[in-house]
């Protein structure tokens, strides 16, 4: 299968650094998208499109998820089949695009997910707090394999990703990354998970952080929330199923 792969990186007010993830991004892939979700900060004003930079400007900030969305319609449209997304604020390897999408073409039906390498710099309450999120999604799934739930460096393929975002107004902000994750597994998408470092970089060097943790983890709680029930409901679909099938009786499949 032939793939056709990007970079995307959604952006909302990430400062200085903006520019220097896009130019060391631009070094290691010929295709990079830049979505600026509404910022105000005038970091994309020093983004210059050419041949192989796009920049997809959004009037107001909806959220990484509706920022990468709206990348996901417009390179399907282009003809391109998988999206590397990574973040805008320089946490994120340019050094490591090139293997992730390497594994994406050994494996195009495969979701590649970036597993963190923490440094001294990254904040105790982030490492502790993911290995919930990550727990979670693996109940969610019943996949043990399933690496990081949040970790945004990753490369999706992008007609299963879309077409589950088209069905759903949710995925649009924070919850993103773990609920493509959950879904893309349920539609049978097989994970490959390979390490990336990731630094936290201090406000004095650039470093900034939109995450709030009241507001964000209360989003991601809701998130699971559902989505546990939502297995629980799959699990129990595909009990009556087998059930079902040992009788000799008609087959109902797990709920959508």
């Amino acid at each position: 299968m032939a793939t056709a792969q990007l970079v995307v990186i959604p952006s909302y007010n990430s400062g200085p650094r903006l520019l220097e993830t896009v130019q060391v991004a631009q070094v290691e892939w010929p295709a990079v998208w830049v979505v600026v979700d509404g910022s105000t900060d005038g970091s994309d004003t020093t983004l210059i499109e050419d041949v192989g930079l796009r920049v997809i400007r959004r009037e107001q900030n909806h959220g990484k998820g509706a920022a990468v969305f709206d990348a996901l319609r417009l390179a399907a449209t282009a003809g391109f089949t998988h999206a590397l997304v990574m973040d805008a604020d320089g946490q994120h390897s340019a050094a490591h695009i090139r293997p992730f999408m390497a594994a994406s073409q050994a494996q195009p039906d495969a979701m590649v997910l970036g597993i963190p390498q923490f440094g001294p710099d990254a904040p105790a309450i982030r490492v502790g707090g993911r290995r919930i999120s990550n727990w979670l999604a693996r109940l969610e799934t019943g996949e043990p394999s399933i690496g990081d739930s949040l970790f945004g460096f990753r490369v999706y393929p992008i007609g299963t990703l879309l077409a589950i975002m088209q069905q759903s107004g949710r995925m649009r902000r924070f919850d993103f990354d773990p609920e493509a994750l959950v879904r893309l597994s349920w539609a049978g998408v097989p994970a490959i998970n390979l390490p990336a470092p990731v630094r936290y970089l201090r406000p004095e060097q650039g470093g900034i952080s939109h995450f709030r943790y009241g507001r964000d983890n209360l989003l991601l709680t809701k998130m699971h929330a559902r989505l546990i029930i939502e297995a629980l409901a799959r699990r129990r679909a595909a009990i009556r199923a087998r059930s079902a099938k040992a009788r000799g009786g008609p087959l109902r499949g797990p709920s959508p």
